[in-house]
């Protein structure tokens, strides 16, 4: 039997932790400990570990099936992509091209999205494509195009948290979504820093904290305000820094000088006492760094409240310098690079704006089309979604599973009921593929070679491990099949690597360059971060090489494979981003140290103010509900949910509230609770705990049907980056069967 292992990464969140895939003697495969990538040192979580389960053919997809008299029956290949090719042709004859619509998926690798985002363009000619990342980091990377002209989730790596002085985490419980993250605080901790973890549930990363901060669901904004007024107050603005790399300062200042620390108490709940004590803690250090999620993120303000702690980090002189700065946890395992390379409605490979004239002849020139025949911007995702079944009368989804992820998912779900025709591309039946009308499925992570892009900005290089079942084929090969039935024979290769090859010269020059970036480094280098164009001038690469050594003493800043371990490729082809001259690019792993991304280099201030969430809490009402996720489920659970020790660790979702609360009720623990906001009702049992806000309920939102957290969230949309309010709506908490359901 082989007993040699292939170096990949887990195919769940961003962290994108390093593990071996090894065969065992029955014929699968197992992880075992791959300790030389510097995020998890080869430490993982237990979904990682368990990652292999969902390639058994007991659990996955293994053919095709076509919707028959009502029922999905499996089909041939062929008889499946003739009839999406013939449904998508006929639609877009009888209805234009804007009624197909696409859906892809933070989870897609980066030749998958660009192929997704390219189909949908050149071949469709439809402007309606969008993915589910708009529901995970959009606002933040609104935010820090706003701010610093350029969006990379961290614009350091990892490694630098230790180091740092102090860490303000808002709305992220790490302990359960990241855990292999975790160790980088706890080092900070042992290093003397201090963490502040933001909250209103008192979560594992909040038992870590020096300090807690508890505000009210929805007031992440007014808080951040209230810090940079006391920072105004107290004498602490670094004015050197703000007159020499900032501008836009006297606006933003004004703005939080109306937020003073009793108005914000009185907004939050947040003590003023802790928030002169978070100031202090922030202020004092050389350095320091504030990282978001999705607890501030996911709201219909969320670009001004990742604004707003911007602005503490650039009033206080924390951004663009070692170890300091303003970070975005990104959640999905390729949020990061899905974001960069052309799924998403206004965007083109590169992170190049869909509606700039030099980036479409760019873009065209690659593709060999008219720039004029690319469409423009469309529809975000919940707005692309809701859409159906009236302007959009047919959906093409690759990787999600909006009828459990998507606020208002109810609504969604009537929505793809509503639909004409809705082919589903994944790797198990989830339950929006169980309403499609083909089913087609497709390689996963273990099954295929690609590259993701973590939350640090690395671009990293999953090595195919495993033979897919037979009747399987990969995303790639269904595109290419699709094109050619659809006309377009050439243009859409079926090999990863010539994929990547094109995304390169597609990114060449972009935001997110990628041009200098290879197979082969990858497998070298163990991942290198962007941008990274095909070649730097020789000083150039000196001096970020350099540059790079000195804020960590002399430590690499990425980790090297030892000499001789297998590549996964049999020949190595030769590698254009290296040259005899020496001025290969090293990539760039921290962001903004001479000059922020934008037209003058200087950071911008942007002047927010606090405003109530989109739905208050009332007499009818009168309960904040916030959702999240556990350690044991990941997103939709479509996949984790089929593991067995997985679904032990976490059965189904559960309401999380207060003694108080219960109390009121008369709930015990265990109790079935109904959750009803003004979209539907929601079924689970109680949780009782101290740990969380007597006025604020948490449900997870992993799980289908009854216990649906996302039957309740407000699909209420940031006006910048269309975020829908997931972390907080009005609710009422009654026992189950108490009261008649709302629809």
């Amino acid at each position: 039997m082989e007993t040699t292992s292939t170096p990949t990464h887990c195919p769940y969140c961003a962290l994108q932790c390093g593990m071996n895939l090894s065969p065992t003697p029955e014929g699968g495969v197992e992880v075992t400990e791959r300790a030389d990538f510097p995020v998890n040192r080869g430490a993982l979580c237990g979904k990682g570990r368990t990652a292999p389960a969902v390639l058994s053919s007991r659990v996955r997809l293994t053919s095709p099936l076509v919707r028959s008299g009502g029922t999905l029956v499996p089909a041939g290949w062929d008889e499946a992509l003739d009839r999406i090719a013939g449904e998508l042709g006929r639609i877009r004859a009888e209805h234009g091209p804007d009624a197909l619509g696409v859906f892809g998926g933070g989870g897609l690798t980066n030749e998958k999205a660009y192929a997704l985002g390219k189909f949908a363009r050149v071949v469709l000619g439809t402007s309606q494509i969008d993915y589910n990342g708009r529901f995970c980091m959009s606002s933040a990377a609104a935010g820090g195009i706003k701010a610093f002209g350029l969006d990379r989730g961290l614009p350091f790596p990892l490694e630098d948290i230790p180091r740092t002085g102090c860490v303000i985490l808002v709305g992220s419980n790490l302990a359960e979504t990241m855990p292999p993250s975790l160790r980088f605080f706890s080092e900070l901790r042992e290093n003397g820093g201090t963490l502040i973890v933001v909250d209103p549930r008192r979560t594992k990363t909040a038992e870590q904290a020096d300090l807690h901060l508890t505000p009210r669901p929805g007031t992440d904004l007014a808080l951040a305000l209230g810090l940079l007024h006391l920072i105004v107050a107290e004498g602490r603005v670094d004015e050197e820094y703000v007159r020499e790399r900032t501008s836009g300062w006297e606006e933003a200042r004004a703005a939080a000088m109306a937020h003073w620390p009793e108005h914000v108490e009185r907004i939050t709940g947040v003590s003023v006492p802790q928030l002169r004590e978070a100031v202090r803690m922030f202020c004092e250090p050389e350095a320091a760094m504030v990282l978001t999620a999705r607890g501030p993120e996911q709201q219909s303000k969320g670009t001004d409240t990742v604004g707003a702690w911007i602005n503490l980090c650039l009033a206080t002189g924390r951004a663009g310098r070692p170890l300091s700065g303003y970070g975005c946890l990104t959640g999905q395992g390729n949020g990061q690079g899905g974001r960069e390379h052309g799924q998403k409605a206004d965007q083109l490979p590169g992170y190049r704006k869909l509606d700039d004239p030099a980036a479409r002849r760019h873009v065209a020139g690659v593709w060999g089309v008219d720039p004029d025949s690319l469409p423009g911007p469309g529809r975000s995702a919940y707005e692309l979604l809701d859409a159906m079944g009236t302007d959009i009368r047919s959906l093409l989804l690759m990787a999600s599973n909006p009828v459990v992820s998507a606020p208002r998912a109810a609504h969604i779900e009537d929505r793809l009921g509503s639909l004409d025709f809705l082919a589903v591309c994944d790797v198990v039946l989830s339950e929006t593929a169980a309403l499609a009308d083909v089913v087609l499925p497709v390689t996963q992570w273990a099954e295929e070679t690609g590259t993701t892009t973590s939350l640090e900005g690395r671009v990293l290089l999953r090595r195919r491990a495993v033979t897919p079942p037979e009747g399987v084929r990969s995303d790639l090969e269904v595109l290419h099949e699709l094109a050619a039935r659809l006309g377009v024979e050439k243009g859409f290769p079926t090999d990863p690597e010539e994929v990547f090859d094109e995304l390169r010269r597609a990114s060449a020059g972009g935001p997110a360059d990628y041009s200098g970036i290879t197979y082969r480094r990858l497998a070298e280098e163990n991942g290198v971060f962007w941008p990274c164009p095909e070649q730097a001038e020789a000083a150039g690469a000196e001096a970020a090489a350099a540059g790079a050594a000195a804020v960590m003493e002399g430590t690499p800043t990425t980790a090297v494979t030892d000499d001789g371990e297998d590549t996964g490729f049999d020949v190595l082809p030769e590698d254009p981003a290296h040259d005899d001259a020496g001025t290969v690019h090293p990539g760039t792993p921290r962001l903004f140290l001479d000059r922020f991304a934008t037209d003058d280099g200087r950071a911008r201030f942007v002047p927010v103010s606090h405003r109530p969430t989109a739905e208050e809490p009332d007499a009818e009402y009168p309960v904040l509900l916030t959702t999240g996720r556990v350690v044991a489920q990941y997103q939709s659970g479509a996949q984790t949910r089929r593991v067995d020790e997985l679904n032990a660790a976490a059965p189904g979702p559960f309401v999380e509230l207060h003694p108080r609360l219960a109390a009121r009720l008369g709930a015990a623990e265990g109790d079935p609770l109904a959750v009803v906001s003004r979209r539907g009702r929601a079924v689970a049992p109680a949780r009782i705990t101290s740990g969380i806000r007597p006025d604020t309920v948490f449900m997870p939102f992993h799980w289908p049907g009854e216990g649906r957290a996302n039957t309740l969230t407000n699909p209420a949309l940031d006006p910048t980056s269309r975020m829908p309010e997931f972390k907080v709506c009005a609710v009422r908490v009654e026992i189950a069967g108490s009261r008649p359901s709302q629809d």
